[in-house]
């Protein structure tokens, strides 16, 4: 699930304002008082531990082993926490003397904020200078850098980046029914009816985790006029905009005309959505680049076991743009960020192992090789390209284009996804997409509450 695990926390605006102010207080007080030692300990030697709602098990396992090959004395061991329980396990952790020596951060207000944990990490800067030499930004992708770096100090090291605006569909179903997939409104509730008298969920969504409502709402804005919707989350533009208006339309149409699941407002993207689709249950879902690495026989085989199927067999898992809903031909666009960045703790008692690990996988060609062949992130080191010859792909013929193209555009997209949003605004949106869906609110009702939760955002 990764990059889509970049999920919020439903807070109340006034909570939220409190609970951040706090956390930076304890974090501050975690990390500020710390001396900074980047040669504490062996660089080539030692036990260090790694905390992260991302990767899964068996991708942060293959990192480590290709580490290994290199680093054979140092072992590191991983600790996948859950989405929503990363950031309550890590604040404590930050704090106390035991806590981990490398850890997870992202951009944005997400779980794991740099905003908030950098002050607990080492400035890698040094680290990545030695690596890649004093031209290092040109060397990597500079979403990774910007997104990562807080008051001039390299908090962390992207390991890749995450891209939403696709929808992934079971091509072996379509097959299965002589369907095709939908490149228009109209094509998809067609599709969708078709799926249902065989009893096939068409399109599944998870409308209660919200943050995924704003990937399909982006989408379907992106649709109707590119760019609005960035343009909203940095209030160039009201969020009362003819296009949002129409894109919240549009998103309550879905749900009259059962292009969506009934039942989606009670369904959680992960693992309801995801399950849903790696079982076969549903031949569509609204995901980003993260889930290349199912198109992989090994990738596919585990998620969908990881469904709850007991005999799993790979199925032909496919990128699509998502549908033309508004009918302007403005398809295909991508939005994303840095998926992760890998931050080497104040407090570690072995500093200069964790730098090397972090540096290893966020920079050197090895480790951004095993990062590009497991295709969950694309890669933070811009030289670094799948190996399509060693990745054992379910359909090759099928998706090795596919993802080619999809890589390809990601990486023409300055579009951000999650980094540019707040907590208080994510609420706001998440609000704003279930009210709709509900009947609850009209799509201008929703707009003005939403312009005006977003004003009284700091």
């Amino acid at each position: 699930m990764l990059g889509s695990s970049r999920i919020w926390k439903r807070r109340l605006p006034g909570a939220a304002a409190a609970f951040t102010a706090a956390v930076l207080a304890l974090a501050g007080c975690a990390g500020g008082g710390t001396t900074e030692t980047t040669d504490k300990g062996s660089a080539d030697s030692g036990d260090i531990t790694w905390w992260g709602w991302t990767p899964d098990v068996a991708p942060a396992e293959a990192y480590i082993k290709a580490f290994n090959k290199a680093y054979p004395n140092i072992k590191v061991t991983y600790k996948k926490l859950t989405i929503d329980g990363y950031d309550a396990a890590i604040r404590p952790a930050l704090a106390s003397s035991v806590g981990p020596d490398v850890f997870d951060v992202a951009p944005g207000a997400a779980n794991g904020s740099v905003g908030i944990y950098g002050v607990n990490a080492i400035d890698l800067t040094p680290a990545v200078e030695k690596s890649l030499g004093a031209d290092w930004k040109s060397k990597l992708a500079p979403i990774g850098v910007s997104s990562l770096t807080k008051d001039g100090k390299l908090a962390a090291l992207s390991v890749g980046s995450n891209y939403a605006g696709s929808v992934w569909v079971n091509q072996d179903l379509f097959d299965k029914y002589g369907l095709k997939p939908p490149t228009t409104y109209d094509e998809w509730k067609s599709v969708c009816a078709a799926f249902k008298t065989n009893g096939v969920k068409c399109f599944v969504q998870g409308a209660a985790q919200t943050a995924f409502n704003e990937d399909t709402l982006q989408a379907i804005s992106n649709n109707i006029k590119p760019g609005v919707w960035a343009q909203a989350l940095e209030k160039k533009v009201p969020w009362t905009d003819p296009t949002i208006v129409q894109a919240l339309t549009i998103w309550k149409k879905l749900f009259d005309d059962k292009i969506m699941q009934d039942g989606a407002l009670g369904v959680q993207q992960y693992p309801d959505a995801n399950n849903d689709f790696m079982s076969g249950k549903a031949a569509m879902v609204m995901m980003g680049t993260w889930y290349m690495q199912y198109s992989t026989v090994d990738g596919s085989t585990a998620a969908i076991s990881g469904a709850g199927v007991a005999n799993p067999k790979p199925f032909t898992q496919l990128p699509i743009a998502f549908p033309d809903v508004a009918g302007t031909g403005n398809v295909g666009s991508l939005y994303g960020d840095a998926d992760f960045g890998l931050a080497v703790s104040k407090k570690s008692k072995s500093i200069a192992a964790a730098t090397t690990f972090a540096t290893w996988l966020g920079t050197s060609q090895a480790g951004q090789q095993a990062v590009a062949n497991i295709l969950n992130d694309i890669p933070a080191l811009t030289s670094a390209q799948p190996d399509w010859a060693s990745i054992k792909l379910v359909n090759p013929t099928a998706q090795q284009p596919a993802l080619e193209k999809l890589i390809s555009d990601a990486g023409k997209s300055s579009e951000p996804r999650l980094a540019t949003v707040s907590a208080d605004l994510q609420t706001a949106i998440g609000v704003a997409s279930t009210t709709v869906a509900a009947g609850q609110a009209t799509p201008e009702e929703a707009a003005a509450t939403l312009q005006s939760s977003a004003e009284n955002i700091k």
